[in-house]
């Protein structure tokens, strides 16, 4: 791990390629996995105050769990997530002409609705952070259905730092995120 201010980054976030590969994997990550997607506790009152606005590029499916469950629910492990249709998609999920999964929220967003992009675990995937008592960790997240992202990261020679730049730049801010890229530098001259 790689310490920055009071961050834990995994070394494979600088060794990694990853550039997210839609027309490949259809964005399964918005409708694999047990659980919805994790939220920070500052989220859930934003989720709150947005539905209204993201709901007309919701699903009717998607809204019916949201309104059956709320904008958002406690998961087995007691974790703050999004509530799922019929325990498979996120609720927040429309998909395209193409078969897409895409977020309603994120739409919104671009939308110019609202000024909450998306919950930053979504943000920031292949990302996940794990709050330590005295860091934040941020570890690279493998999962099968993103071999074709890892495929187009190494095509496009595009490590995972460069590839969320964004949201880290939203998570963490900009002085932060130029540490990384230095530190980033630094490692891969002695790798």
């Amino acid at each position: 791990m790689i310490r920055i201010d009071n961050t834990l980054l995994s070394e494979d976030i600088f060794e990694k390629r990853f550039v997210c590969d839609l027309n490949a994997c259809k964005g399964a990550c918005c409708v694999e996995g047990s659980s919805g997607a994790p939220l920070d506790e500052d989220e859930l009152d934003i989720l709150d105050a947005i539905y209204d606005k993201v709901k007309p590029y919701m699903r009717p499916e998607g809204i019916e769990a949201v309104e059956s469950q709320g904008t958002y629910i406690k998961d087995i492990d007691g974790e703050f997530v999004t509530p799922l249709v019929n325990e498979a998609e996120c609720a927040y999920v429309w998909f395209d002409e193409n078969g897409i999964a895409k977020c309603a929220i994120e739409k919104a967003y671009r939308q110019g609705d609202i000024s909450f992009a998306k919950p930053i675990s979504c943000h920031l995937y292949p990302i996940r952070l794990v709050k330590l008592s005295e860091y934040i960790a941020l570890n690279y997240h493998k999962w099968e259905i993103c071999a074709p992202a890892c495929t187009c990261g190494e095509a496009l020679n595009v490590r995972v730092l460069h590839f969320l730049k964004e949201p880290l730049l939203r998570k963490f801010g900009k002085e932060w995120y130029e540490k990384a890229l230095k530190t980033c530098n630094e490692w891969l001259k002695t790798s």
